[in-house]
């Protein structure tokens, strides 16, 4: 039986160490460049469309810990195909609804050319259902985590944040954060290089996984 490839061909995408694309678009607060975010974290986010159920609870959500994100120095910045009008109109339902201002800027992308840039649409689609995708970029424009999420799943803010804290915790202290690491807990040291470390550790296990030293 002949292999059959279900899978369109697709674009290798943005990747973890790639510098995030410049882009200027109109947004929610006017006119925004990405590159003037440079110097500060950035989390640049997508979703797949204004007045539906899961993104509504994101962006009510984000905007109630948006405090929490400019603490760590990280601005927050949204996207999506929708027209600037309908961001308009959707912020001021949420606001009128659920008493939250969204005051972080939403990116009007009607052409998918942003969203296009980024991978987070492909060049033969033509609508953002899937799109769910974000990007946690530093100071030096380089993208250092991203997570892709269904239509119809929702992000997790706390998530956000402790990813967003666990980078900026090992860009401080170059150590490794372990799984389910949160912030104000200990770090992992680097693992050895040398293999002179590695035949006199005391055991087996302590040259790669060195004892936990105490984050700041």
């Amino acid at each position: 039986m002949d292999h059959v490839n279900e899978n369109p061909p697709r674009p290798g995408g943005l990747r973890i160490g790639d510098t995030a694309p410049d882009f200027e678009a109109r947004s929610t607060i006017g006119p925004v460049r990405l590159s003037a975010f440079r110097g500060r974290w950035l989390i640049l986010f997508s979703h797949p469309a204004d007045f539906t159920p899961v993104c509504t609870t994101e962006f009510i959500e984000l905007a109630r810990h948006a405090d929490r994100f400019e603490a760590l120095d990280c601005a927050l910045m949204a996207l999506s195909v929708d027209s600037l009008f309908a961001h308009f109109a959707w912020l001021r339902l949420i606001r009128d609804r659920f008493g939250v201002e969204v005051r972080f800027p939403i990116v009007e992308d009607p052409t998918l050319v942003i969203g296009s840039a980024f991978g987070m649409v492909a060049p033969q689609d033509n609508d953002s259902a899937a799109v769910r995708t974000t990007y946690f970029i530093d100071p030096t424009g380089t993208i250092r985590a991203m997570t892709c999420y269904p239509a119809n799943v929702g992000r997790s803010t706390p998530e956000m944040l402790r990813t967003l804290e666990a980078l900026q915790a090992i860009d401080r202290e170059g150590g490794l954060a372990p799984a389910n690491w949160q912030p104000g807990e200990k770090l992992l040291g680097a693992p050895s290089h040398d293999l002179d470390a590695v035949y006199a550790a005391k055991d087996p296990v302590a040259w790669f996984l060195e004892s936990e030293r105490d984050a700041p």
